[in-house]
């Protein structure tokens, strides 16, 4: 058994690396669906469909547990499969709460009615795929009132970021900020939300400013993991080390996932 980390290239490899900083014996599976990346200029019957398949295949792997370090799949599938997918001796969780709970000052778990907070304008920079489901919109409703969000679909950056082109990723991303401060000219905070985007941590925050509150999720995950599996235990499992499964061309993606770790990195197919 294991604890899995989904994504459907290497932007998940953030969140991994940040279990492993937080919960360095934890046994982990990584499973990039890079054969079908990006999800995030796909349909949302088309994300539900890859996204259990690839979580189907986990499960035959020993992973009772799954995270959905995608926030793609966790906008436009989480919720169908937790409601009539997921069987009931095995958990899928995704990645947007976490974040909020922090943009929000929530405890993990404060299931309180919503209140006012402090943040009032927020920038959320995302997939087209993300942007269209207005999930971070609905989550955000459950835990807070008042605030503002307006979204900008970066749309060419994952790609960038998955080919190795991070010259055109930073390019991307200041296009992006540009437009989204056409609409929004100061916001407070801005939401990085594609597990990609840690990546591209600092330009985002050299073009919005250091005024602005940039949160990226992936130490928000692995905090909330820990804290989740204190809670249960029964999900950690026996295994050891972690395994790193691709559907994309093995070396490929190593040879990507050890450029933006800066470590080796060793896929071997799923």
């Amino acid at each position: 058994m294991a604890v899995g980390v989904f994504d459907s290239g290497l932007g998940g490899l953030t969140v991994l690396n940040a279990v492993q900083d937080t919960l360095p014996d934890l046994p982990l599976v990584y499973f990039a669906d890079s054969a079908h990346a990006p999800y995030g200029v796909r349909d949302a019957d088309d994300i539900y469909d890859l996204t259990t398949s690839a979580v189907s295949q986990m499960f035959d792997q020993g992973c009772d547990l799954v995270i959905l370090a995608c926030n793609t799949a966790s906008a436009a599938a989480l919720r169908r499969m937790q409601e009539g997918w997921v069987p009931k001796d095995k958990r899928v969780l995704g990645v947007f709460v976490p974040m909020i709970e922090a943009l929000t000052e929530r405890q993990w778990g404060d299931n309180s009615p919503p209140r006012e907070v402090e943040t009032k304008h927020v920038a959320l920079f995302a997939t087209p795929a993300t942007v269209a489901s207005r999930a971070f919109q609905r989550e955000l409703a459950f835990r807070a009132i008042g605030v503002d969000v307006e979204a900008q679909a970066c749309g060419g950056v994952v790609d960038a970021i998955e080919d190795g082109d991070m010259i055109l990723a930073e390019a991307l991303v200041r296009s992006h900020v540009d437009a989204l401060k056409r609409k929004m000219p100061k916001p407070d905070a801005a939401i990085l939300g594609c597990t990609h985007y840690p990546l591209m941590h600092k330009t985002f925050q050299d073009a919005l400013g250091a005024d602005v509150k940039v949160f990226s999720q992936a130490n928000l995950v692995g905090d909330s993991l820990k804290d989740y599996l204190d809670r249960r235990p029964e999900f950690i499992g026996g295994g050891e080390g972690t395994t790193y499964l691709t559907t994309g061309d093995p070396q490929r993606v190593s040879d990507r996932a050890t450029q933006f770790l800066r470590r080796d990195i060793s896929f071997i197919s799923a």
